[in-house]
């Protein structure tokens, strides 16, 4: 049995099609999932554009945001039954024998593979998944929200694991991309005054981030982080795809402040990170995440204290990705969500 789905079959700028392919067959320790919704990702975006700075292994299936049903079982697989409501973690192959996997930290795995790149993603009907990284969706949760796990736990790495926000801390947040405006809502969470900061082109991004209780910034923040003490703000966190936007965090944190960085960029810095030193600032990456972070999002999302509705820009049929990847990529809108056909 065949069905659509959407393919990146080679490295050049626009090569994502609609190709038929087969239902994918499973191993003892897999489950087979029928998709119910698959997000958007900015990476998905990157590899159709072609500027992206991973391995893909051509061609494949994109999409590593999904959640669906159980249709069928490998023999080994313990736990689960058909039918059950689940969403997945993006890491499909890992060793399970490297020190970082024992450690239960499998996401910063240097030979792990995801979805939508290493292996094929969800942007189809069924897709393969290893039952060690499944987690119960409970009915309250409707699928077009619960696909939209993965981004909320990269941004609870980033705010909660890798920041160390108290109530009352002013955390400006850099880049209002999905990560970004998550992060913003995630810092709210934890009790932050937060400002999110953009450009002009931006705007109604900020507009989303008010929704969640934080301050829009269009072009310089400092003003706003100096504005209790004149020393900077409590913590920065960098979600913006450009390098220089480091710069700016270094420059608006107060001394032994925090920045947590989660945003990628591919350029060289060419600033001088004295500052950095000289003010005792602790700079921290932050890439991915891992089980018990997915079973708290989960129920975050699931008692409505994260409510992603307000990021989702509208669903598409996995037919017309084009457009919703165009919607996503001119920033018309923020979250694009696939219904697979």
């Amino acid at each position: 049995m065949k069905s659509a789905a959407v393919v990146n079959y080679a490295p050049e700028k626009g090569s994502v099609e609609i190709r038929e392919i087969e239902q994918p067959s499973i191993g003892p320790d897999d489950v087979l999932l029928e998709v119910a919704n698959v997000g958007v990702c900015g990476s998905d975006l990157h590899q159709w554009t072609a500027d992206h700075s991973w391995p893909v292994n051509y061609p494949v299936v994109l999409g590593h945001e999904f959640g669906g049903r159980i249709v069928e079982l490998g023999s080994n697989v313990q736990g689960w039954k058909e039918g059950d409501r689940v969403v997945s973690e993006t890491a499909a192959i890992i060793d399970a024998n490297n020190p970082m996997s024992r450690q239960g930290l499998y996401n910063l795995d240097p030979t792990r593979k995801g979805f939508g790149y290493g292996v094929n993603g969800a942007m189809t009907k069924y897709v393969c998944v290893p039952s060690r990284i499944l987690h119960n969706v409970p009915d309250a949760l409707p699928f077009e929200h619960a696909c939209l796990t993965e981004p909320c736990c990269v941004a609870y790495n980033a705010v909660v694991r890798n920041a160390r926000i108290e109530p009352g801390d002013r955390v400006v947040v850099l880049g209002p991309g999905t990560i970004g405006i998550l992060c913003a809502a995630m810092a709210r969470l934890c009790g932050a005054e937060v400002a999110l900061v953009g450009l002009e082109a931006d705007r109604h991004r900020l507009e989303i981030a008010k929704q969640y209780g934080c301050e829009g910034i269009i072009g310089d923040a400092k003003p706003w982080a100096m504005e209790r003490d004149g020393l900077g703000c409590d913590g920065v966190i960098d979600a913006a795809g450009a390098s220089v936007t480091l710069k700016i965090a270094i420059d608006i944190v107060r001394p032994a402040g925090w920045i947590s960085k989660v945003g990628w960029g591919p350029q060289p810095l060419n600033f001088n990170l004295d500052p950095l030193v000289q003010k005792n600032v602790k700079l921290q990456g932050s890439f991915s995440h891992n089980w018990p972070i997915w079973e708290r999002v989960i129920a975050l999302l699931t008692s409505g204290q994260l409510n992603v509705q307000p990021i989702i820009g509208g669903v598409w049929p996995t037919t017309e990705w084009h457009e919703a990847f165009e919607k996503m990529h001119s920033g018309e809108v923020v979250k694009s969500v696939l219904k697979p056909v």
